[in-house]
């Protein structure tokens, strides 16, 4: 798989439209708020970092909350409109406000590895997973509604588009999860093999999971059809459906790998390479919610914006350092935050001037 163009050495639009700040600890997660009016980080020494939309081009505006007794594994926006949830090595799942208030919503006996929610219109729904465990809570976290078990331990959560479906990913393939059901069976899906991570399908057509052996696994779910995405020089530690579902992105080349998922795709289809750094694995990929833009985070920290319509491309930040572990647009295209292995974060208002 190839690139073709040179790694960016010159100002991109960090320096214009946003801000970066370093910490001293691994960033593990990025997510915005559910109202888009703060951006979160989550650290590997169980802190989480607020930078409110209004001070994304002053770090020093950003706050710092110590949340749990270890590393903090995961993060998401919590069901309500400011606040975040995070799972950790001490194997709480925490809530933190706004203000930096944190809360405990539930405690496991193992690590809490996975966190997903749901939220729209009356349905509000927490995900989150513990071992070989999914628990699946009422929003607000004050009542568990089911505990899904699984044969292995999940590597993946992720809700439908419509809150009906949880899937989750585990050895041998998945389990999607009726969440309404009340015959506590799921629907298995299996392909031999350790499953790393699961993303569904937009309109609810496909899922597909990323897997230990450097290739993707997909199910078509209107009948079970496999479908198996191959040629990876590295592992997908990463990937997002474009906002129509037409395409899935991936990172684990050295340019975002594109599958088309219309047309038939992508049984018997290559897929689509957008440019990237020639010789650096891309690490993270995150999809526009209105446009047709995918961000890039590559391993030398670099991070970039491709338009895979035209593969015009814009340089958000020079390489710096560790690998780029954290990225995430807002719900509605106006924030791009990034975090990195070594302490870097980047946070950019995409509609303030350059």
């Amino acid at each position: 798989m190839s690139s073709t163009i040179s790694p960016p050495n010159f100002p991109g639009l960090v320096d214009s439209r946003g801000a970066e700040r370093r910490f001293d600890a691994h960033i593990t997660g990025c997510c915005t708020s559910r109202d888009n009016s703060l951006l979160a980080f989550s650290t590997g020494e169980g802190d989480v970092i607020l930078a409110p939309r209004s001070g994304l081009k002053t770090p020093d505006s950003w706050t710092v909350s110590q949340v749990h007794d270890g590393p903090a594994l995961t993060i998401a926006p919590d069901v309500s409109s400011d606040a975040f949830l995070t799972g950790g090595e001490d194997c709480h799942l925490k809530r933190t406000s706004s203000s930096g208030t944190v809360e405990t919503v539930a405690r496991s006996r193992r690590w809490i590895e996975h966190v997903t929610t749901f939220s729209q219109g009356k349905t509000a729904l927490i995900a989150f997973a513990s071992g070989k465990e999914a628990q699946l809570w009422a929003g607000g976290g004050s009542e568990a509604l089911r505990t899904f078990e699984h044969a292995s331990t999940v590597s993946g959560l992720a809700f439908d588009g419509k809150g009906k479906r949880l899937a989750a990913s585990h050895y041998n393939g998945l389990s999607l999860w009726f969440v309404q059901s009340k015959d506590g069976k799921p629907r298995l899906l299996e392909w031999k093999g350790s499953h790393l991570g699961v993303a569904i399908h937009p309109a609810g057509e496909a899922v597909v999971t990323a897997m230990q052996e450097n290739e993707l696994h997909g199910w078509r779910l209107s009948d079970g059809h496999n479908m198996r995405m191959s040629g990876y020089p590295s592992k997908i530690g990463s990937m997002a459906f474009t906002r129509n579902g037409k395409w899935l992105a991936t990172s684990g080349a050295d340019c975002v790998v594109m599958w088309p998922f219309f047309g038939g795709g992508p049984i018997g289809k290559p897929p689509m390479e957008t440019p990237g750094i020639p010789g650096v694995n891309c690490t993270r990929v995150a999809t526009h919610p209105t446009q047709d833009i995918v961000a890039a985070g590559f391993a030398d920290g670099a991070v970039l914006m491709v338009d895979y319509t035209s593969h015009r491309v814009l340089p958000v930040c020079a390489a710096a350092g560790g690998p780029v572990s954290a990225l995430a647009f807002s719900s509605d295209g106006c924030i791009l935050g990034y975090g990195t292995e070594d302490g870097r974060i980047g946070a950019l208002d995409l509609t303030a001037p350059d």
